[in-house]
């Protein structure tokens, strides 16, 4: 199967539009890693990704009776972009149907290319369907963006260039999965042309269909696909791609939102650019390959994948950054209500710097403070923190893991429910998700009217494609099993149990 690869890589002609990008050393993070960290610089292709080499090379490939058709896909933003400037370039007619959740530079993008732009479905695989709809309804020639051999061989050729320009000993390389179309063009070309080198699949915590695939040893749909990265966000790993990952891929690693996050800030400090999410996975995982293995003095490739991201989502990145790189603790202390308390907890607190501090009268003898704290690159500075407080004899919660305190609590810290009659009012928390549109919000709104009275709510717009929103209700005991299944019940809308969360209880129950 190799072979057949190989030939169609060679024979990729897509250099009149495609560029060969660059290999950039990355100074910092291998100086700070132990390691020869390489990035290969697929954000500086002229739709800022690598999915340009694969659509164009399909592109190429078709029949003159095919390209008259017009073309169609379905992508959740960089194939898109390869596929609207590759066809510009030929003067064949495009559609791309994208999900209503793509970032809109995105969007903006595929239609200043000149193509035809359909919104529909939340996920990538509702886009994909009511593309396959218009090949039957308008005769369209459909243009995957990862599950086809002409498609796969157009990305194999990073591969090409990686060892073409760093023809020394590489150790491995590592690269980021969504429906695995440029996993199986680079490990196709690297294990036949130099198998010595490892090939590591990379993918979100949350949306990782390769690795549920390995598992099961063959290829399963996730029921719920995380969308952070949304570049690779897919719920099933491509056919073509698995037939030829399965026996020649090294492994898989992957990364949580905040090792995400912590890696788009180490291709800024290296390279001055701005990785999208997907874009920095590959040294998200190639990182933790370094932790998990006490790598050192090994070379080390990662593919930077792209740079297309809103800009407004760079505030929510920025602020899980640090956490990503466990470079702060979030924890909740409980200190003595008294003159000098607070002086007394940052005397303790030694030389560390601290980054958030957030407080409100609780009772009149103790109160709880919400803290970030900078604690030591990596190793166990987080814990070294929560143990000394704790022999200096203060009652304290790490909630640097805990999602509500991350994305909620740290910007609601203000008070603890009312007391009516002498009794607290009964709440139930929960914590939703839902895709981020014009109207969303009211939507959620208006399924709530009428129905229990809210008592808290914090909405936060974290500049991505799904919303995030903290409620609290006052629902009757004996109406709670009802309530929860009506906002089961709500389609689309993701629903998680926060009444007995820690971060609730201390600053707001």
């Amino acid at each position: 199967m190799l072979d057949s690869y190989i030939k169609r890589i060679l024979d990729a002609r897509i250099y009149d539009l495609a560029v060969e990008t660059p290999l950039d050393y990355a100074k910092s993070i291998s100086r700070r890693l132990n390691n020869s960290i390489y990035i290969k610089r697929e954000d500086l292709q002229p739709v800022f990704s690598f999915k340009i080499r694969g659509a164009y090379n399909k592109l190429l490939k078709l029949s003159e009776s095919e390209k008259a058709k017009g073309v169609v896909a379905a992508s959740a933003g960089n194939h898109a972009q390869g596929l609207a400037y590759s066809a510009q370039h030929l003067g064949v007619s495009a559609t791309i149907v994208m999900p209503k959740t793509t970032p809109a530079i995105k969007v903006n993008a595929v239609r200043g290319f000149g193509a035809n732009v359909i919104l529909h479905g939340d996920m990538f695989d509702e886009a994909s369907r009511y593309a396959q709809n218009l090949v039957k309804e308008k005769g369209y020639t459909y243009i995957p963006p990862y599950d086809d051999p002409d498609v796969i061989a157009g990305q194999g050729t990073v591969a090409m260039e990686i060892l073409r320009q760093h023809p020394k000993h590489i150790d491995a390389i590592f690269v980021p999965v969504g429906g695995g179309g440029l996993a199986a063009g680079v490990v196709a070309y690297i294990k036949y042309v130099r198998p010595n080198i490892k090939v590591f699949a990379v993918e979100p915590e949350d949306a990782a269909c390769w690795k549920l695939a390995m598992e099961a040893g063959r290829r399963e749909v996730l029921s719920e696909v995380g969308i952070f990265a949304d570049g690779v966000a897919v719920a099933q790993i491509g056919e073509a791609p698995f037939e030829v990952l399965k026996d020649t891929i090294d492994g898989v690693i992957t990364a949580n939102t905040d090792e995400i996050c912590a890696a788009i800030k180490d291709i800024f400090e290296d390279t001055r650019s701005i990785a999208e999410p997907a874009g920095a996975l590959s040294l998200a995982g190639l990182k933790k390959y370094v932790e998990q293995n006490g790598a050192k003095d090994k070379t080390l490739i990662a593919i930077d994948s792209g740079a297309n991201t809103n800009f407004d989502r760079l505030r929510y990145i920025s602020e899980r950054t640090e956490i990503g790189e466990r470079r702060e603790a979030i924890i909740a202390v409980e200190i003595p209500e008294k003159p000098g308390a607070y002086a007394q907890f940052c005397s303790d607190l030694g030389q560390r710097n601290i980054t958030e501090f957030n407080y409100r009268f609780t009772t009149s003898d103790k109160a709880h403070i919400f803290v970030g704290i900078q604690v030591s690159h990596g190793g166990n500075g987080r814990q070294e923190l929560v143990d000394e407080l704790a022999q200096k004899g203060y009652k304290v919660v790490d909630l640097t893991d805990n999602e509500v305190a991350k994305l909620h609590i740290r910007y609601m810290v203000g008070g603890h429910r009312p007391i009516v009659e002498g009794k607290p009012l009964t709440e139930r928390v929960y914590r939703f998700q839902f895709p981020e549109r014009p109207g969303a919000l009211l939507k959620f709104l208006k399924h709530l009217a009428g129905r229990w009275n809210i008592s808290m709510f914090h909405y936060r717009n974290h500049g991505s494609a799904f919303a995030r929103i903290l409620v609290a209700m006052q629902i009757p005991e004996n109406e709670i099993e009802t309530a929860e299944a009506f906002l089961r019940s709500l389609d689309g809308y993701r629903l998680w149990d926060e009444t007995d969360n820690e971060a609730y209880r201390l600053f707001l129950a």
